[in-house]
C-alpha cells in the first residue's frame, strides 16, 4: 500500500531533484533515502532465515573455529 504524502522544499532543490532525477522518479528517489533511516529490518526474522541456511551455517562454523585457532596459537 502507498501513501501520498505532501512535502514542502526549496525551489532550487527541487529543480536540481527534476534536472537530476527526473520529474518521474523523485518519490522513489526520496523513498529510497529515507527508508534505511524509519524502517528496521526485523532481526528476529532475518537471523532465522540465515540459520536455514546450512551451508552458509557450516561456512560460518569452519571460519569461526578457525579463527579461534589462530588466536590460541598466537604469540603474546
Amino acid at each position: 500500500m502507498q501513501k501520498k504524502l505532501t512535502i514542502t522544499i526549496n525551489d532550487k532543490v527541487y529543480a536540481g531533484l527534476r534536472k537530476t532525477i527526473g520529474s518521474r522518479k523523485i518519490s522513489k528517489f526520496i523513498e529510497e533515502l529515507v527508508r534505511p533511516h524509519v524502517v528496521r529490518p526485523d532481526l528476529e526474522s532475518a537471523y532465522s532465515q540465515m540459520a536455514k541456511d546450512k551451508k552458509r551455517e557450516a561456512e560460518a562454523l569452519q571460519w569461526a573455529e578457525a579463527t579461534w585457532k589462530d588466536r590460541n596459537h598466537a604469540k603474546r
